[in-house]
């Protein structure tokens, strides 16, 4: 199990400009939903994206501390885009 706080703070650990919303789906600490705005996703493909941040929760998604894992990821631009912003 881990924290929603740490989740985000890892994800910033790698991306530093990052604006990250952390959503437990299930309450069980195990089943995430991230939103990600990171100038570091600039140019690059949303599987490029995705990569940045599966690649920031690589030690919790191999030990399965995190069970599941939804991604949303958006440049500056493209999240001022949004309804959601």
């Amino acid at each position: 199990m881990i924290s929603p706080q740490q989740v985000e703070a890892m994800i910033k650990a790698e991306l530093p400009d990052a604006q990250v919303q952390v959503q437990d789906l299930t309450g069980g600490g195990d089943h995430y939903q991230v939103t990600v705005v990171s100038l570091h996703f600039a140019g690059k493909g949303l599987v490029q994206q995705h990569q940045l941040v599966y690649g920031a929760l690589g030690q919790a998604m191999s030990t399965e501390a995190i069970h599941a894992l939804a991604v949303k990821t958006y440049t500056p631009e493209a999240w001022q885009a949004t309804p959601a912003s």
